[in-house]
């Protein structure tokens, strides 16, 4: 009679759960598993006359072109360099700031500097890009305070070397939040026990960050990391795309795949081209995500995504 009864709670709550997850699923299947079946337009030199499946086969002349041009090696450097450097500095500053978060005591407090962190999240990018020329266009604010010191104006717009600095600051700025939160509930999930019983034995917060919070948070890190570097030949089109205002000068350094393709297709209209290039991504980040799930397995089998 017990076991039914518990059998009947668990089955109850499974189909609560698995309605919870439904709408996930719906926009995964949807948005991610439905366009895998317009897989062969790479491989297709599209025809809108003739039509999507009536256009002539191509093989891989839609990836020659693109490998062949003289800006796959650019776009592909800039995404990959991009988003390395967004992963480890936004990952450690991001842990960083949940450790923080976890030795404010005051509750007010707290939820102050969460919504500071968080609220960043929810601004679009192109309020974002509208807040970036505000502080750094010709006339913005900081360009207003270089030439009241009697300093040379700055011309931010038109300076490439510094938009890696200003695009990675601004992604960790947006991003961090949300992700510091995670790492947060990481933390609150940490028995209270190992912290008190290394109090007792006179460990120092320090010690306790390098001991205890950061070895028991390497498997969510690992995890974050790992989904991370899934989307490592992606990139956010918004922060590529509306913060640096089309400037061409600064194609050099803010020119991504994603941006590549956007333009590409508004000038050509290729549709096959651009499906080369997402098929690119998509299949270089699938085996990014299993040589690094294998890379992590070796080195400890707990951490592993799968």
């Amino acid at each position: 009679m017990i076991k039914n009864i518990l059998s009947s709670r668990e089955n109850k709550k499974s189909i609560q759960l698995s309605i919870l997850a439904l709408p996930a699923f719906l926009v995964i299947f949807v948005f991610s598993y439905i366009p895998m079946a317009g897989i062969f337009l790479a491989f297709k030199n599209i025809n809108y006359v003739d039509g999507i499946f009536h256009s002539p086969w191509v093989g891989f002349d839609n990836f020659k072109f693109f490998f062949t041009s003289s800006d796959a090696w650019i776009v592909v450097r800039n995404t990959i360099g991009y988003n390395l450097v967004f992963i480890v500095v936004g990952t450690a500053l991001s842990v960083l700031f949940a450790i923080l978060l976890n030795e404010v005591i005051s509750r007010r407090f707290l939820k102050v500097y969460q919504t500071i962190f968080f609220f960043p999240y929810f601004f679009s990018w192109i309020i974002v890009a509208y807040m970036a020329y505000s502080l750094i266009g010709p006339y913005g604010i900081i360009s207003s305070l270089i030439n009241k010191m009697g300093f040379t104006s700055f011309d931010f717009y038109s300076t490439t070397w510094i938009w890696p600095i200003l695009l990675t600051l601004i992604n960790i700025w947006k991003g961090i939040g949300y992700v510091s939160i995670i790492f947060y509930a990481g933390i609150m999930g940490i028995s209270q026990e190992y912290f008190e019983a290394a109090a007792i034995d006179g460990a120092t917060k320090l010690q306790m960050i390098r001991k205890i919070t950061i070895p028991l948070l390497m498997p969510l890190i690992t995890i974050m990391t790992l989904l991370s570097i899934g989307k490592i030949f992606y990139s956010d089109f918004g922060l590529f795309f509306f913060v640096p205002r089309e400037m061409g000068q600064l194609f050099p350094v803010t020119q991504v795949i994603d941006t590549y393709v956007y333009r590409m297709l508004k000038v050509s209209g290729d549709l096959g081209m651009a499906s080369a290039v997402g098929l690119f991504q998509s299949t270089l980040g699938f085996i990014v995500v299993l040589l690094s799930n294998y890379a992590v397995r070796k080195v400890n089998e707990e951490n592993k995504l799968f």
